[in-house]
């Protein structure tokens, strides 16, 4: 296999500072635009805590509802990044915000099980398409050796958006009964207007390639260019990489099934996180809100740090799984501490929060590295949709399984079981890949992509 994942090479004084310029102008942006769409996906979870007595839901049906957005998001995630590459990532990340901002707003309008169920769905096909879209476009502004950190600094919306959302969520519900409207009425319509907004103002904002950044300097935007096409180049030598490649590349079906595993993790966690906090005393939703902030605030830290990490070592095989691995052990400690000592069981609930988020990063590294061109924009769009069909799965099984047993331990063990098997399954399957161990890259010969 040719050489897809590099130790970080010398970059030289000019690429230093070019790609310190473009971090400084995109990932901002891109930080905020994710922050945005995990409050709009997950505060559902702390609607629940309120929501679920004004229109009838049991543990099972908020389970099912929740995770049906995966459902949408998994039927039009590929045909809508198709749409991105055709379009390019300003107009069409524009629509996909100005489309869910509206649908999370909606969510206001639930009145019972069936509209709960019909608008999480249309939610979900709305934002399809979001998160590949931007993985493919960082991988036209960064070079594979920097990718995982920047990978990381955009993982670090995930924890941020539950860490900061989860108080300000908590306070919303405090609104019940302003203007004739119930608190978690005010939570969908507040917290969905930011990606409207957001999506006006993207098309302003974002540049779609290297060659059109009027905002650097001739010589800095002529060596960006150069050097990611150089990349580009040197990659297609591994295969054929038009949009159908992606599809059909065995690794995009390996990273699939793994993502499925990663992802049932970090939904059955993060839309129950609330309700399983609930059960460690008698909390009111604004008290939820802050202790929900504590598990996600120190994973926001751990995963900057493990990212950069990762980047150094090269070992990108090696930290996913690590990371999982610790999350499952997290998660199976939290389960059988919850009746026993709250105190530890949310010890256990931080390093599950740890372990889940700095897995991310590492992970996703590993197969924008392996694809390329039309290829990765099809291959992360399909990789993104089965893995999130874990987000449809995690939530529902948990919620079956808290219903049949009255206790959340059951559903935790799910989870931690779930998360240890993928990340010993990641290890054996891409420590001997270049893109799972950078070192390899350096003597890999070429062969057949798959």
């Amino acid at each position: 296999m040719t050489s897809l994942t590099m130790r970080s090479p010398a970059l030289g004084e000019l690429g230093e500072h070019t790609l310190r310029k473009v971090r400084r102008r995109i990932m901002p942006l891109i930080v905020l635009l994710y922050f945005v769409a995990y409050l709009d996906r997950n505060n559902v979870g702390f609607a629940k805590l309120t929501m679920s007595a004004d229109i009838g839901l049991n543990a099972a049906a908020y389970g099912l509802g929740a995770g049906i957005f995966f459902l949408g998001y998994a039927l039009l995630e590929v045909p809508s990044n198709a749409g991105m590459y055709r379009f390019g990532a300003r107009k069409w990340l524009a629509r996909i915000l100005i489309t869910w901002g509206l649908l999370a707003a909606a969510m206001a309008l639930v009145n019972g099980e069936s509209s709960y169920n019909i608008l999480r769905f249309l939610l979900g096909a709305a934002e399809a398409g979001f998160f590949p879209a931007i993985l493919f476009y960082l991988t036209l502004w960064f070079p594979a050796a920097q990718r995982v950190t920047v990978l990381g600094i955009f993982i670090l919306a995930q924890p941020l958006s539950n860490a900061l959302g989860a108080p300000v969520s908590g306070l919303l519900l405090q609104m019940d009964g302003v203007l004739g409207l119930h608190g978690w009425q005010w939570l969908y319509i507040l917290e969905g207007i930011p990606a409207v907004l957001l999506g006006l103002l993207t098309p302003i904002l974002m540049t779609d390639r290297p060659r059109d950044a009027k905002w650097l300097k001739d010589d800095e935007r002529e060596w960006l260019a150069n050097t990611m096409d150089a990349e580009l180049a040197l990659k297609s030598k591994s295969g054929h990489h038009n949009f159908l490649a992606g599809l059909k590349d065995k690794r995009t079906l390996a990273y699939s099934a793994l993502y499925f595993g990663l992802v049932c993790g970090i939904y059955g966690l993060g839309l129950w996180m609330p309700t399983i906090v609930s059960a460690l005393g008698k909390f009111s939703t604004t008290e939820i809100g802050f202790i929900v902030f504590i598990p996600y605030a120190i994973a926001a830290v751990f995963v900057y740090w493990w990212s950069k990490r990762a980047d150094k070592t090269g070992k990108r095989a090696w930290h996913t799984a690590a990371s999982m691995i610790l999350a499952g052990a997290g998660l199976l400690a939290a389960g059988f501490l919850l009746p026993v000592n709250p105190f530890l069981a949310m010890v256990g609930l931080i390093a599950s929060a740890m372990g889940i988020y700095g897995a991310i990063a590492p992970f996703l590294s590993m197969p924008s590295a392996a694809l390329t061109g039309a290829a990765a924009a099809s291959g992360l769009a399909l990789i993104n949709s089965l893995g999130n069909l874990g987000g449809f799965v995690a939530p529902y099984a948990v919620g079956l399984l808290k219903d049949a047993t009255g206790n959340n331990q059951s559903g935790l063990v799910f989870l931690s079981l779930c998360l240890a098997a993928t990340g010993i399954a990641t290890y054996l399957y891409a420590r001997k890949r270049p893109e799972g161990d950078a070192t390899l890259a350096q003597t890999a010969e070429p062969s057949d992509p798959s």
